[in-house]
């Protein structure tokens, strides 16, 4: 028998995390979104929460416990909140796992533990470029060897770049494959230049331009395809899932909008044109969160995720704005104004369909 429960643990992390999205998120989203970064006191909640810090390795202080699934959980209740936010919370992830998984155990020792520390500490990942041809797996950014140091070269963009990120995980080619290095944020080479997108305000990005940047061999986190297919597969159902959150959103604020809504006497939920609408948002929200959780277990069982990750990624590109919209559609003129969710939802969402990996499960 197939069972579509979580467990009893996992119901706990999503109650916990639900309560967290409504009492501390929701409430400070449109100050986010306008101020153009997350608010310092959500962010230290959330670490005490230990939503990352959870699934690195016990030996460096964290709690040893890695399912994908869960995290698929996670980002959809945090998602549900904000987004942006809900990324940003995440963000120690882009750079803590791929360290835990591929590194070399004296760089996890000297980089985990300050993902694990008493306050919230950013971490970033590069890989989407700035080229209307890219192609996630046939990077321009280039890795050569020159002694023991690797030249990284190249221009990133949509880089999470939060205050205090300290480094920042950078997926190149190297001999024809990819690679993924861990670059200090203050190297000599780096620099960024401020991003200014339509949706996700509330989490900084940037372009992240590499001039020959100096590393050393031992910055190199994973060396072949595999590995970095794995972390862009992870990636994927991570944005997916949060963004499942913040599509959930939008349904429920419009359905519950259209019940107290009234025209002619009698709540606009009632109006067949309305009622269908919302049933096709549910019913589509229902079924990506299945692909989303097919594609998290496929990666628990340590099998080959890559086409179930694209699937649940790509259904969320095109669920993700029909429903935002359509919950714009049904707060009619108020949905196009900032005092109510709808468009904050909508300019979110938006951007799905050039979002890479900007969340790890």
């Amino acid at each position: 028998m197939i069972d579509f429960e979580p467990s009893e643990e996992q119901a706990l992390i999503i109650e916990t995390v639900r309560q967290f999205a409504e009492n501390e998120i929701r409430p400070q989203c449109r100050e986010a979104d306008e101020r153009g970064a997350p608010s310092p006191a959500v962010l230290d909640a959330a670490h005490e929460l230990g939503l990352v810090a959870n699934s690195l390795p016990e030996s460096v202080g964290g709690g040893g416990e890695r399912s994908a699934l869960t995290g698929a959980l996670i980002a959809e209740e945090l998602g549900w909140g904000d987004m942006a936010t809900a990324l940003a919370i995440l963000s120690p992830a882009l750079s803590g796992l791929p360290v835990a998984d591929f590194g070399a155990e004296s760089l996890q020792n000297d980089v985990l533990p300050g993902l694990v520390g008493d306050r919230f500490a950013p971490g970033s990942l590069a890989i989407v470029e700035p080229r209307f041809d890219f192609d996630v797996f046939h990077p321009h950014t280039t890795a050569k060897a020159d002694g023991d140091e690797i030249v990284l070269d190249g221009v990133k963009c949509q880089v999470p770049w939060l205050e205090g990120t300290r480094q920042v995980v950078v997926v190149a080619a190297e001999n024809d494959s990819l690679a993924a290095f861990l670059v200090a944020a203050d190297a000599d080479g780096v620099s960024t230049e401020a991003e200014r997108n339509m949706g996700l305000n509330g989490l900084p990005t940037v372009e992240l331009t590499l001039a020959g940047v100096r590393i050393p061999a031992s910055a190199r986190l994973a060396a072949d395809d595999a590995a970095v297919r794995s972390l862009i597969d992870r990636g994927r159902v991570a944005v997916a899932a949060a963004a499942l959150g913040t599509a959930r959103a939008a349904f429920e604020v419009s359905r519950d909008y259209a019940k107290q809504r009234e025209t002619f006497g009698q709540p606009i939920a009632t109006r067949q044109a309305i009622a269908f609408m919302l049933a096709d948002m549910a019913i589509e929200i229902d079924g990506a969160r299945l692909l989303i959780w097919e594609a998290a277990a496929a990666l628990d069982r340590g099998e080959p995720a890559g086409r179930l990750a694209r699937l649940a990624q790509d259904q969320m590109m095109r669920i993700g704005l029909r429903v935002a919209d359509g919950a714009v559609q049904v707060f009619g003129g108020h949905g196009y104004i900032r005092d109510y969710l709808p468009e904050l939802h909508l300019r979110n969402l938006a951007g799905l369909s050039s979002f890479e990996t900007l969340a790890l499960v």
